[in-house]
């Protein structure tokens, strides 16, 4: 279902994303641009804003002429009061009178100015109506024909009847004009209101306009669309959209139509392709099977011949072959040993043990890679070959190799025609490396254990020499006297002698006995402090010296038990050489496992002078034995010594030395 949906998904993006080509806006499967959804949407907005923006332009231009409006009635009603206050100017006659009066009078010029002409920034200015337009031009001309002449003779010393007379006149001119202005203000009024609740009725119907264009446009084929997809999902591959526009939904649903016409065609092979593909992953995991039991077979212990024929077991059954067999090439490299073969017959084992590498295709494979033959009888016209005459003549032959090395080759025989794919042929190829290495391995291990025995038959060498070979030596010398003493009937020097002989032979034996009790000594991981221990015991039964032991809390790994031996045999050789040599009373050894391993031994005995040892090169066996071992584990031995004050000798064994336990 994931898998279905995920396809969906990308053959929607895919019609969703397809670049719109202005050379041909009329291809097939694209909207025109009249027909498009985005048109519609873009024409539509546009319209509406033009409306809602016309509506508040009109809403501010009634609100604006109300403003002025406001403004002209209240200058037009200071026009009454001007006019009354002109004429209790001249009534009253107090002193400066005639400079107010004119003054009032040149104010009143200025207002029926502005009213005349109107003032924008204020805003102030009269409706633009004929009535109130002529009404303003009556009260103008009452003004400056009658009302400011007759005020003026007054000023002039005339007399103020005739400006009282024509001030009642004047007043009700004015009151019709405010009552005009007043009355228009109130239509104004009333428009903008009206206007006000139409754009809220049109902001309404608008917004519901829109939500049910939308929908229609948009919202409802996304339904559809979304239906049809979780039909499809749930493997309703017969869904099918309708297609009721030409805009970019009709172009989706058809693009939907087509998806779901592939995607039926599709899922009706989808179960032969899964079915194929799960038996392609259970042959990978046949072959990684083969291959981990294969690796962990070549990585048991044993000999070659017990390595090669387990391997063929294994690949003759994971392949059905009727016969296998392991050839390697001699050091030479000219010819090829049969080292094991698996259910070939005698004779052909026989007749084969031993061939050139160019006599047949299982050297060839060595030189020239893997070699598989169908039919081998066909293969070579009037050549025979023993296999085909034993009746096998199939034939696969593959390089055992190991790193760029040819080791030899192992060959599958087969008693009908069988047919090696890729696949097998490239697992075959990677079991023959896998038994290369592991031959190498065999190899290199045998030289390891070869170089091991030689190292350490040495190191005994050295010390039969250092011990036995030089008491013997000591033991020749007193027989010899002892037999000159028996012959001179010196029975004095014979009583001398048996002694010097006895102590001799004992101290002959221990050697032994400690040489074999160090060539014994094994030990598993983690038993170091326990053979110190016993190693420390046993020189303390045969010498009688108190021996010290110092062991630091552990803060370090453990050795691994090739190094802990070599630690234990220098520790025997050094309590060995203070038995020997120190005349010591007292003897203290450390222990320290942490970064760095550290073993100490101190004795408090004679010592020796250490550049009379060096001129005696290796007269002094026992050190070299101990510098010896300490290399052989890369650690570094320390001995540190004068005349008179004993021997302390250090192991140290470095961080970077240390061997994974």
């Amino acid at each position: 279902m994931t898998a279905a949906r995920r396809l969906i998904r990308s053959r929607l993006m895919g019609m969703t994303d397809q670049p719109e080509s202005p050379s041909d806006p009329a291809s097939p499967g694209e909207p025109r641009l009249r027909d498009r959804l985005s048109t519609r949407i873009v024409a539509s907005s546009i319209v509406a804003l033009l409306v809602v923006v016309s509506m508040v332009c009109w809403t501010l231009w009634l609100s604006w002429q109300l403003e002025g409006a406001g403004a002209a009635i209240n200058d037009t009603g200071s026009l009454r009061m001007r006019a009354n206050r002109v004429g209790i100017e001249l009534l009253q006659r107090v002193p400066s009178y005639a400079a107010r009066t004119r003054g009032l009078i040149a104010t009143q010029d200025e207002t029926l100015e502005r009213l005349r002409h109107g003032v924008p920034a204020r805003p102030l200015f009269l409706p633009q109506d004929s009535a109130i337009r002529d009404q303003f031009e009556r009260v103008a001309q009452a003004w400056h024909s009658r009302m400011a002449v007759a005020a003026e003779r007054v000023l002039a010393g005339d007399g103020s009847g005739a400006y009282m007379t024509e001030l009642p006149q004047f007043v009700a001119e004015a009151d019709t004009l405010v009552r005009m202005i007043e009355q228009d203000n109130a239509s104004k009024t009333t428009l903008l209101r009206a206007s006000q609740a139409v754009l809220l009725v049109i902001s309404c119907a608008g917004t519901l306009a829109m939500i049910y264009l939308l929908y229609l446009w948009i919202i409802a084929p996304v339904l559809r669309l979304r239906e049809g997809l979780s039909r499809m999902a749930e493997r309703e591959f017969g869904v099918r959209l309708p297609v009721e526009s030409r805009d970019e939904f009709g172009a989706l649903a058809e693009g939907f139509n087509h998806m779901a016409d592939e995607l039926a065609g599709l899922y009706r092979d989808l179960e032969a392709r899964v079915a194929g593909k799960t038996a392609q992953l259970a042959a990978q995991n046949r072959e990684l099977e083969t291959l981990y039991d294969m690796t962990a077979f070549l990585n048991q212990p044993g000999d070659i011949e017990a390595l090669c024929g387990g391997f063929l077991q294994r690949v003759r059954r994971q392949f059905g072959a009727d016969g296998a067999s392991v050839r390697l090439i001699d050091p030479d490299g000219e010819r090829l040993h049969l080292m094991v073969s698996d259910g070939l017959p005698d004779s052909l084992a026989h007749d084969e043990h031993c061939m050139a590498v160019e006599s047949c295709f299982c050297g060839q494979a060595t030189r020239q890679g893997m070699i598989a033959i169908r039919d081998l009888g066909r293969s070579e016209p009037g050549q025979a070959f023993h296999c085909s005459r034993e009746g096998f003549p199939g034939l696969g032959v593959f390089r055992i190799v190991s790193g760029s090395s040819v080791l030899g080759s192992f060959s599958l025989h087969f008693r009908h025609s069988r047919v090696l794919l890729p696949a097998e042929t490239q697992l075959l190829e990677s079991l023959g490396q896998h038994l290369g290495v592991a031959l190498e391995n065999r190899r290199l291990g045998a030289e390891a254990r070869q170089v091991a025995v030689v190292q350490e038959r040495s190191l005994m060498a050295q010390g039969l020499h250092d011990s036995i070979a030089q008491g013997l030596n000591y033991l020749n010398l007193q027989v010899q006297m002892l037999e000159q003493s028996a012959r001179a009937g010196a029975l004095d020097d014979v009583r001398e002698l048996v002694p010097r002989l006895r102590a001799g032979v004992e101290e002959s034996y221990q050697d032994v006995r400690e040489l074999l009790l160090n060539f014994r000594s094994r030990l598993e991981q983690g038993e170091l402090l326990a053979g110190v221990e016993e190693t420390i015991a046993r020189f303390r039964r045969q010498t009688g010296i108190p021996v010290a032991l110092d062991i630091a809390p552990q803060a370090g790994p453990p050795l691994p038990p090739e190094q802990q031996l070599q630690v234990l045999f220098i520790l025997q050789e050094a309590l060995s050489n203070v038995r020997k040599h120190a005349e010591a009373s007292q003897v203290r050894v450390g222990l320290r496992n942490e970064r760095d391993f550290t073993l100490s031994v101190q004795d408090n005995g004679r010592g020796y002078d250490p550049a009379e040892v060096a001129q005696r090169g290796e007269a002094h066996v026992g050190l070299h034995i101990m510098v010896e071992r300490a290399r052989r584990i890369h650690g570094e031995l320390d001995v540190a010594t004068a005349p008179g004050r004993g021997v302390h000798i250090t192991l140290r064994l470095p961080e970077q030395a240390r061997q994974a336990a």
